[in-house]
């Protein structure tokens, strides 16, 4: 057993790439490796931003001997029959065996191929990878035709054993393998050699280089949380930047910077936004106010001044994107405390939202109408919602959003309160585009419900209109998350909302309502709901009422997860298929006239007693919608359907006692349809 370093030695490679390409390193090597013939015990991917890693525990020193039979034709069999199988099997005749079979003596190649030495294999797999690496994009430099991300400058392939280490012969475009490498660039970047893993990770840290991202984060927000705390300040959390910055260094030095007075009037937001997208800083607040004070920076590179060159840089660097930060947001409050925000929506007239669907500003018109429709369903002020859809999209005008559209929603909030409109509208003004993901959170405030749902609608019907639908994987306009949203926002406030009535009557209604149930299926997939559940309770009426829906899904699948209720479900199916089939052959439907004084066995009576009672809860329950009560007395039934089959005849010889049990099963369908089609279950 051997253990294996191989190390792809770059220029920076992009800090969104690493961790993929650490990723498809080892799961390309090592499938590679193992088709071959060479398995391991474990390994290990690891980048920095100038090299890719992978170590290899427990590696065969050499592929197995292969051995292999095939069977041939028989002894007998004309010459050429016989040559042929020869090449085939790269034997001679006198290399075959022979065997006796039922039909006669018959030839069979024994074939066995030797194993490989694992740094002949090694040097193949390696070579392909590299050629043919997944990068998102990549380039050639020099005369070479090799491609790599960023300037490949060598390969570390190193193999280890008890006896010792090698290095593995490969050259590719003149770059030969190794067992060396460079620390980091600025502070060790002299050439060393290593025996292994072990070796290696020591001499790159004293190279100064932290080989794994996940140890250089914990360094980065170890160091930037303490110099926070010693201010009496936290750091806002944000684990796409420090995944991101950890991708930037090879040796984290955590620097904190002062924010100049004349920005820190400014947004939170706008800080955080601003340091985040332009500077890769981490926002420093202050706890008590949640004003954003100070800022991190995290050099590659120490210094003796301790940072503070590289601090002052930053610092006047960032002076400059917050002065034109600050020359947006005090433009824009120029506006909104002004002529107000008419102003931006009316610029949204010259901008278009879909050629077919018109301007901007025609969507705010039917997003504004559909407010005021929905408001009263969701408990809002038809007014307000009216008024907060106007003015919702309004920011999409302004200075700041155009500089930075992440903000879009947040600063309408800003915009609204400064222009003295009411809290209902500002809140919708942000949340309105909610929720835009399955963690996001979901509106809940009246108006901003309403406005959010019109939002969403109006996407959909829109695109449904005009025939723009999602079509396999491609969804350029995003409506299968329109979708979930309107889902989401509806399940969470416990809307009645019937779908319908908002499409009306067009073709494509019932394409998009169907629509929405794909999207259901995939939402309650998370609620352990089955596809079948769900399709046993679109059939029944009610089915745009997402709400009702759901909660009768939710009902029938909690039902489904009993004993009595899987049980009941085939004594169901066996009543349907019996019943169904007696029509067809008699020609006429069992629907009524079932009547207990023909019955003659006790498990027939009982099955009687127990319809009765089931009737009786089923009914009132379906009517006040309480679904749970309805299918538990459903499911009740199920000791009387199981008696009944066991000890019944249904096709009894007297053709009064027939019919009288088939009237019966018929009772059983009927009960038990009113809750959900269970001849859509699966089973």
């Amino acid at each position: 057993m051997s253990d294996l370093l191989i190390e792809l030695f770059s220029e920076e490679i992009p800090a969104r790439m690493q961790t993929r390409a650490a990723d498809d390193l080892k799961s390309r090597v090592t499938d590679g490796l193992v088709e071959a013939g060479l398995t391991y015990a474990g390994a290990a991917a690891f980048s920095t931003p100038r090299r890719l890693t992978l170590a290899i525990e427990g590696l065969l020193d050499a592929s197995p001997i292969v051995r292999e039979v095939r069977k041939g034709p028989r002894t007998d069999a004309p010459e050429k029959a016989i040559e042929g199988f020869l090449r085939g099997a790269g034997l001679t005749r006198d290399q075959l065996v022979e065997r006796d079979e039922k039909k006669g003596r018959v030839f069979y190649a024994v074939i066995e191929r030797p194993g490989r030495p694992a740094p002949a294999i090694i040097a193949e797999v390696l070579e392909q990878v590299i050629r043919n690496f997944p990068w998102p994009k990549s380039m050639r430099w020099g005369d070479g035709t090799l491609r790599w991300v960023r300037p490949l400058h060598s390969i570390l392939c190193v193999l280890t054993s008890e006896a010792g280490s090698e290095t593995v012969p490969l050259e590719i475009d003149g770059i030969t393998a190794g067992n060396t490498t460079r620390g980091h660039r600025f502070l060790a970047p002299d050439v060393f050699s290593v025996t292994g893993f072990e070796d290696y990770a020591a001499k790159l840290k004293r190279a100064r280089v932290i080989l794994s991202a996940s140890e250089r984060s914990e360094a980065i927000w170890h160091d930037a949380t303490n110099q926070a705390f010693a201010s009496g300040l936290e750091v806002v959390a944000d684990g796409g930047l420090l995944a991101e910055v950890a991708g930037l260094v090879e040796w984290p030095v955590v620097l904190m910077g002062e924010i100049g007075a004349d920005f820190l009037a400014l947004p939170p937001e706008v800080l955080q936004t601003s340091m985040r997208e332009h500077q890769k800083f981490f926002s420093v607040k202050n706890p008590a106010t949640g004003r954003i004070e100070k800022f991190i920076t995290v050099a590659n590179i120490e210094t003796a001044d301790n940072g503070a060159t590289i601090l002052a840089g930053n610092q006047k660097v960032l002076a400059a994107r917050l002065s034109d930060a600050k020359f947006f947001w005090e433009n824009d409050l120029r506006v909104a405390r002004g002529p107000g925000l008419s102003v931006w929506t009316d610029k949204l007239a010259d901008v278009t939202f879909h050629n077919k669907l018109g301007s901007q500003k025609d969507r705010i018109e039917r997003i504004a109408a559909l407010a005021r429709e929905i408001a009263p369903a969701v408990g809002a002020d038809p007014d307000l919602a009216e008024q907060a859809a106007r003015v919702a999209k309004a920011d999409l005008s302004s200075e700041m959003v155009y500089e930075f559209p992440e903000l879009q929603g947040l600063m309408g909030r800003y915009y609204s309160d400064a222009a003295g409109l009411p809290p209902e509208v500002a809140a919708a003004c942000q949340e309105h585009y909610s929720p835009l993901g399955p963690s996001d959170d979901v509106p809940t405030a009246p108006v901003s419900v309403a406005v959010a749902l019109a939002d969403k609608l109006d996407t959909l019907t829109g695109f449904w209109a005009i025939d723009e639908k999602p079509t396999g994987s491609k969804d350029p306009y995003a409506l299968r998350r329109a979708a979930l949203g309107v889902i989401r926002l509806v399940v969470t406030n416990s809307l009645r909302l019937p779908l319908t009535r908002i499409f009306a009557e067009n073709s494509w209604s019932t394409d998009l309502l169907s629509f929405f149930h794909d999207r259901l299926k995939v939402f309650l997939k998370d609620d352990g709901i089955r596809h079948d559940v769900i399709d046993a309770c679109l059939a029944m009426p009610g089915n745009d009422d997402l709400t009702l829906l759901i909660n009768r899904a939710r009902a029938l699948q909690a039902v489904l997860d009993t004993e009595d209720g899987t049980n009941l479900v085939q004594g169901f199916k066996r009543a349907n298929n019996i019943l169904t089939q007696a029509e067809e052959k008699d020609g006429v439907e069992y629907s009524y006239g079932a009547d207990v004084k023909y019955a003659e066995e006790d498990a027939e009576k009982a099955l009687f007693a127990a319809l009765d009672s089931a009737e009786e809860t089923i009914t009132p329950a379906m009517v006040d919608e309480d679904f749970a009560t309805a299918m538990q007395a459903m499911a009740a039934l199920r000791p009387a359907v199981d008696a009944f089959f066991t000890d019944v005849q249904v096709n009894a010889d007297s053709p009064v006692l027939r019919r009288n049990r088939l009237n019966l099963l018929s009772r059983i369908r009927t009960i038990c349809l009113q809750v959900a089609d269970l001849t859509r279950l699966d089973g």
